[in-house]
């Protein structure tokens, strides 16, 4: 079973990012806009981005990573939707809060102070 996993997570991936530039991004942009006020701090602006990426995301990867993992388009996703995507949403939520997003800030909080002192040195 985990050979098969392994196999199908590339496709996944593709499908994944295709799906954040092209469909999620757009949405939420436009989401965090009119629920985000100028004054609103960076946490809140996180949260709220996190929020709703996680929700179009998990809701278009519980029907579209179904059909990817059974090599076939059918109703079966879209029947058991409502009892897959809660669990889908909040384990990406869980992820996303706890380890995605905390390694990505770090990340780009030392990347940027790596490219302030190579600015500085100049």
């Amino acid at each position: 079973m985990y050979f098969e996993t392994l196999h199908v997570i590339p496709f996944v991936w593709v499908c994944v990012v295709l799906l954040v530039t092209l469909v999620v991004n757009p949405i939420v942009n436009k989401l965090v806009q009119k629920f985000i006020e100028p004054t609103d701090g960076f946490n809140a602006r996180v949260f709220i981005t996190i929020l709703f990426s996680v929700t179009l995301l998990s809701i278009l990867l519980t029907v579209i990573g179904s059909w990817i993992g059974m090599g076939e388009i059918s109703l079966e996703p879209i029947q058991t939707f409502f009892y897959d995507w809660p669990r889908n949403f909040f384990i990406k939520f869980w992820v996303e809060v706890l380890i995605a997003q905390p390694i990505a800030r770090f990340v780009m909080k030392k990347l940027h102070a790596s490219q302030a002192r190579k600015a500085v040195n100049a």
